[in-house]
This record gives structure tokens, sequence and C-alpha cells, in this order.
């Protein structure tokens, strides 16, 4: 299986070098040729293996360049029991009859970005010892938060790499802010920009696409290469979990094999939940895959209406890792709906050029055989943090709460009886202050540390152990930069 881009340039490459390589030539995003199909005995497989054994099934199946053994040993160093606080990895969870979460933030960092980039160091180093490349890989990541402390923690001390984080100055919860000016490592750098999100994304893609930047950096002996959900070797393993969220309701009795599922998710730049979409069309039994939003709902709006329209006004809110108006992984759905690279193209060249584009009825009526949408403002987002808690005792981060209340929409305006799956992205201790203060709790002169400590009394989930001892960690990055001095920035870390 060979990988191409959504934009059509003629560069098929072998998962390894797409995984390097993270953007194709042509600004597109790689994508698999086939995608692949199971069937009832692949699922059923599934049901008595472990996590990292369903892993390395589903795998297996896309990254055919890659040995048995290559396959093994990235799973067994990404999963263990030592970085993630349950033996299950990412647990099912049943809060209501008929309504679960998928807890996707058991790992070191306490959000769901750690199942993709504590497994991608490892894709990359296996695949620079593959194709015997000697540069230094340059990994360059643009954070609404949690992708940032993910990718520094998956990347630290990894040979053959460096490591540079950018997030907008005010974008990121204090938490978020820590975890990543605390980061050791030998090879990891962080920067402030000032701008939002989007720049900060829009950013990183001018530098990859920066064709004579990128020759600069190869005369000195680096390559490019990221950690965001535009490489396909971040995208892949979250796929898995929607396995492993079946497999688990199946073992469970809660359904039985071949009954279809609903997943409801929290999202912002649209990788988590596409991952769901490739799980679906490899023949997971999925029902419908709900697209969970904050205000700034640029999603929302093109899942009933067809029009992708970024020009509006942008939101700072208590779910911050969704606070973003340019939804990259969208690309990659629109290639798989049409099949044609060209039109992608004209609508990605649309959205550079005027921020909006319209797809045309056909692909939109596709869209929406799979796909539902919905939103909530910060308000309601705290009314739900405070519901679930009172109704099921769950303490719920913001982000998560979204995702439920949507859920909960859906439900209540089609009726629909499917079993609904919420996707629980990051661990309310993330975003204390915002959880704490939907519960009702008085958070003046209270600092990040003392939040933590109180949540925990009302949470049955202990402090992870990562913000537990943030407390005690020395500042070590202090960087900022504007928005159009990025590549100097790029330049200083790697003091050329």
């Amino acid at each position: 299986m060979n990988y191409i881009s959504t934009r059509g340039h003629n560069c098929a490459v072998t998962s390894a070098r797409a995984i390097i390589k993270g953007l194709a030539e042509d600004g597109g995003l790689f994508v698999p040729e086939n995608i692949p199909i199971i069937d009832e005995k692949f699922l059923t497989s599934l049901l008595d293996l472990s996590y990292q054994e369903r892993a390395k099934k589903i795998l297996s199946l896309y990254l055919i360049d890659f040995t048995a053994e290559e396959i093994n040993q990235c799973v067994d160093n990404a999963y263990t029991t030592e970085k993630f606080d349950t033996d299950k990895i990412v647990p099912t969870v049943e809060v209501e009859k008929n309504n679960y979460l998928l807890e996707l933030w058991h790992g070191p960092t306490s959000a769901f970005k750690d199942m993709a980039l504590q497994l991608l160091p490892q894709f990359i180093s296996t695949s620079l010892k593959k194709l015997g490349d000697k540069d230094e890989l340059v990994i360059l990541v643009a954070t609404s938060g949690d992708t940032g402390k993910a990718a520094l923690d998956g990347f630290k001390n990894v040979d053959q790499t460096k490591i540079l984080v950018f997030y907008p100055q005010e974008g990121v919860s204090k938490i978020q802010r820590l975890q990543m000016l605390t980061q050791q490592g030998d090879n990891v750098s962080v920067f402030a920009v000032k701008g939002n999100f989007d720049d900060t994304q829009s950013g990183v893609k001018q530098i990859f696409s920066d064709s004579k930047y990128n020759e600069y950096l190869n005369e000195k002996g680096f390559k490019l290469s990221s950690a965001n959900s535009i490489n396909w070797g971040r995208l892949l393993p979250q796929i898995v979990y929607y396995f492993s969220a079946y497999a688990d309701l199946v073992n469970d009795k809660k359904i039985t094999m071949g009954d279809k599922v609903n997943f409801t998710v929290p999202t912002g730049n649209f990788g988590d939940i596409l991952a769901g979409f490739y799980a679906k069309c490899m023949g997971l039994p999925v029902n419908r895959l709900i697209c969970a939003s904050n205000s700034n709902n640029v999603l929302t709006d093109f899942l009933k209406t067809g029009t992708y329209d970024r020009n509006r006004e942008f939101f700072k809110t208590i779910s911050p890792s969704m606070d973003i108006l340019i939804s990259s992984n969208l690309e990659r759905l629109l290639y798989h709906i049409t099949n044609d690279a060209t039109k992608v193209k004209s609508y990605m060249e649309k959205l550079q050029s005027t921020g909006c584009y319209q797809v045309d009825e056909a692909t939109f009526k596709a869209i929406q055989e799979t796909f539902s949408a919905g939103y909530l403002d910060d308000s309601a987002t705290k009314k739900c943090i405070h519901d679930i808690y009172q109704q099921d005792n769950y303490v719920a981060d913001t982000h998560t709460a979204v995702a439920w209340q949507v859920a909960q929409d859906y439900q209540k305006s089609t009726q629909d009886k499917t079993p609904m799956v919420v996707l629980s992205t990051a661990s309310p201790y993330k975003f204390s202050d915002s959880v704490l203060s939907a519960l009702g709790e008085d958070i003046s002169d209270k600092d990040e540390f003392a939040l933590l400590d109180k949540l925990s009394t009302l949470n049955k989930d202990k402090i992870p152990q990562g913000l537990a001892q943030l407390q005690s960690l020395p500042i070590l990055h202090n960087n900022l930069c504007a928005k159009e001095d990025m590549i100097k920035a790029v330049n200083t870390f790697l003091n050329i």
C-alpha cells in the first residue's frame, strides 16, 4: 500500500516515507491509496486481545512496508504500563445506560494525544532506519494545548530528531502551558506565538511549503517533519481505539457482534473524528459520527450546510483544544468522499484565498450520510459538567462535556437508540479552574496546584503524576515570537 497526496501530485510513497515527510510536496496530505477492509472474523479476533495486540493487528493493515517485528517493537515501546496508569490503556466506561465514555487520557500527559504521540516517534525512528536517512529530522508542531506537551514527551531525546513546539501565547490553559515550559530534553524547544492557534498552524504550514527554506535546511543537514495530525503517522494510531472500544462493548455484553454504535467526538482539527471515519470505511459497524464543537463552530456549520467559512469571530473558550477555525484534516475527508484530487485542491485554494468554500451537492449528501454535528458555548459546557457530576458522579473535562451534551442533544432530537460512545479526550485536572467553577466551587485566590488538590477531593481519579510534579519543576523555556518570525525561531533553535 502506497500513500498519495490529497491534491494529486504524482508522489506515491511508502508509509515510512509518508511518515518522515509529514506533508506532501504539493501541500496536500498523505492518504492511503486504498482503505483496507475487515470482516466480522477480524473483529472477533480482537476480542481476547490486549490493547497493544489489537493495535498491532490494525496497524499492520496500513504499514505493509514495516515488518511484524518492527510494528511489535513500536507498539511495545509506546504503550507501557509505566507510561499509562491503567492496564487497559484506553478503558470504556459506562456512565449511563447505553451511553459510554472512551477515556483516552490515561497516558503520560493526561490527554488523548498520547495515544498517537507515544507511537509516532517510534514510527519515525523506525522509518529513518528503514530508509537509511542520515539527516536530522526537525519536528515542527503547532499546538492548541495538548499536542505540544504530548509531542515533547514522545520525542524527548529520541535519536536523530529535534522538536520545536509553537503555541498561541494566550490560547492554552495554565496547566498546559506549564507542561510545555517545564519540558526537559536535549533536543526540545518551545515558542509562544503572538496570535491564535490558526495563526500558529498557518505559520507552521508555510514553513513546510517554503521550498527555498527547506532546501536551505537540507544543505545544513536537517529535514522537516510534523507531529500534528497532518502527519499520517499521527492519525493512524487513533483508528485503533475505535476498534478497541467496540471490542470492549462486545466483551462486556453491552452489544452483540455486528450491532452498530455511534461515536461523538470533540474535535477542532477533525483528526480524531476522521480516524473514526477510517474505522467505519474499514468495516467497523459505525452508525453515525457526531462532531462536537465549541463556539468556534466552523465544523458544525460545514457539516450542516456544506459551506466551510472561517471568516468569523474567533472565540477563546474553556475548551481551548477546539479553538480552531481551520480544520486541516477535513481535506482528507473531502478526498475520500470525492476521490477527486483536483476538486480538493480547488477547495483548499479557495480556503487559502477567500477563507471559504462550498462543496457540491453530491459531496455534501455523501458527508451527511455519516456525519452529524452540534456545538456548545461555554455556559452550556459548564452546565453539562455540573449535570454529569450531579447525575452520574463523574467529573468530566471541558472538551468531554462539549461532546457529552452534543451526544445527548443528538439522541433527543433524533430518538436514535443506537449505543453511544463519547470520546473523553482529556483529564479534568488539565482544566481544574473551569471544571471547579462549573461545579460551583470557589476558585478565587487559588493557584493551579491548589486547584488540583481541590478537584481531587471531588474526583474518584487521583491527580495524574505528570501534573502533580509540575509544581517542583523549573521553567526551562521562555521564548516568544511574532507569527511573522516563526522561521527565525526555527533558525535560532537549530543554531543556523
